[in-house]
């Protein structure tokens, strides 16, 4: 019996640094994303726009490297569950011969990292993973364009409370 092959598409370096406290995980980029070598890339994914309320920056505005450079200094990370993964389209559900990231470097590389929050419900699924590694976990609605069964303004409410819930009084 053959071996399975190696998942043709690959995602990105997670955004990250020492000063991270919550992080924030997708499952997989999209082939607009992918595209575009930026995570949420999709003009109609609500990622950007979520953030950006949530720190009260406007992120969906700012150029690429701005975006990820105002996501570090308020202490946040992105990344993504899946490191590799075969998929035609864009869809979760159509992901196949999946490779999960490295998560086990994530102390060394963010020792401050208390938090982690999943993009859906796809990456939720590894929600159980991080928490059993003592992360406080919370998966939140979507921000994919895929995903309409909240309101912006609903998925807004849910992002703000994670927000808030994680985070850190005092000099951390």
């Amino acid at each position: 019996m053959a071996g399975r092959s190696q998942p043709a598409l690959r995602g990105f370096p997670p955004v990250i640094d020492r000063a991270v406290e919550r992080l924030i995980l997708g499952s997989f980029p999209s082939e607009t994303s992918l595209a575009a070598a930026q995570y949420y890339a999709h003009p109609r994914n609500q990622f950007w726009r979520l953030l950006g309320d949530l720190v009260s920056e406007p992120l969906a505005s700012l150029p690429y490297r701005q975006r990820l450079q105002c996501v570090l200094a308020h202490r946040l990370g992105i990344w993504d569950v899946l490191d590799a993964c075969d998929r035609e389209g864009s869809g979760d559900a159509s992901i196949r011969n999946q490779k999960a990231n490295q998560f086990a470097r994530l102390r060394r590389l963010a020792p401050r990292l208390h938090a982690v929050a999943f993009n859906g419900q796809a990456a939720g699924r590894y929600a159980a993973e991080f928490g059993t590694a003592g992360f406080r976990t919370t998966v939140l609605p979507s921000s994919s364009p895929a995903h309409a069964g909240r309101s912006y303004e609903q998925k807004l409410t849910l992002w703000r409370s994670w927000w808030a819930a994680t985070a850190r009084q005092g000099p951390g």
